[in-house]
């Protein structure tokens, strides 16, 4: 009884602190359980303490301005508050509203003719403003065993030998070898030590070596800036343009239905 009536007192007492305020600016309080909810969990015990008084100084700073801010603020200009307030909750409601509906009613499934048709209504929309190339490459260490296999195969370049590389691909620096996709020029100029007039022309093989190695390249194709972009590099930006075009037809529609149905149950009327 005796254990048990200390342990209750004990968290009578844990109970009470915990309900004292840590923090307080005029009538406003912080307590142990809100910092609890903003304080990174498994912090070390010196970081927590740092962070504590960082939060704590954070919050009274804020109060002190918003009670200020509160002295010092006309009631047309509490009006403006109160009206801006108002406009923004009612435009969080409606658009969650709509959100909701549309992730309800959407359509999302999008057939590859449609894609093809939208580009070609559109494709003088889609200019580049980069270079594009397709290509392969590969960069490998000077002292590779193998290395003349290795020249052999990537300049080949047929399905075999593209596979022959990639069961070696431990063996490279770099590598990339799958040259009928179109990629930026810019992300391959990261990569190879070539200029980029050496990149921007068709070529069987360019090659260079330096301190790290070596370095191989195939230009299969260009496009310039300016150009149509091809349709495999856009299509995932034609995809997310005929979603958007969807979801403004989707919204023009729903407000057609609300509003004509509440004309027909005399909800709206115009006087």
């Amino acid at each position: 009884m005796l254990f048990s009536c200390d342990s209750l007192e004990f968290q009578k007492k844990e109970n009470y602190a915990s309900d004292l305020p840590i923090a307080s600016v005029y009538d406003e309080s912080l307590f142990k359980e809100d910092l609890n909810f903003l304080l990174p969990k498994n912090i070390d015990k010196n970081d927590s303490i740092v962070l504590t008084k960082s939060i704590i100084n954070s919050w009274a700073i804020q109060q002190l301005l918003l009670k200020k801010a509160a002295e010092n603020t006309s009631q047309n200009d509490n009006a403006e508050i109160n009206d801006l307030v108002r406009d923004y909750r009612q435009a969080l409601l409606i658009n969650g509203y709509k959100e909701r509906l549309i992730k309800q009613q959407l359509d999302t499934v999008i057939e590859k003719e449609e894609i093809i048709n939208y580009y070609k209504k559109n494709s003088n929309n889609f200019r580049l403003n980069e270079e594009l190339v397709k290509t392969r490459f590969i960069h490998f260490s000077n002292d590779l065993l193998d290395k003349k296999e290795v020249l052999k195969f990537f300049k080949k370049g047929s399905i075999e030998d593209l596979e022959a590389l990639e069961l070696k691909q431990l063996s490279f620096k770099k590598m990339m070898l799958n040259d009928s996709v179109w990629t930026p020029l810019e992300n391959v100029l990261l990569k190879l030590p070539f200029s980029r007039n050496d990149l921007l022309k068709k070529t069987d093989l360019i090659k260079k070596e330096d301190s790290l190695g070596l370095y191989l390249a195939v230009i299969k194709d260009v496009l310039l800036r300016n150009q149509i972009a091809p349709l495999g590099y856009i299509e995932p930006t034609i995809k997310q343009m005929i979603l958007h075009q969807r979801k403004l037809q989707l919204i023009r529609d729903i407000e057609k239905i609300i509003v004509e149905d509440a004309i027909q149950n005399k909800i709206f009327k115009i006087h």
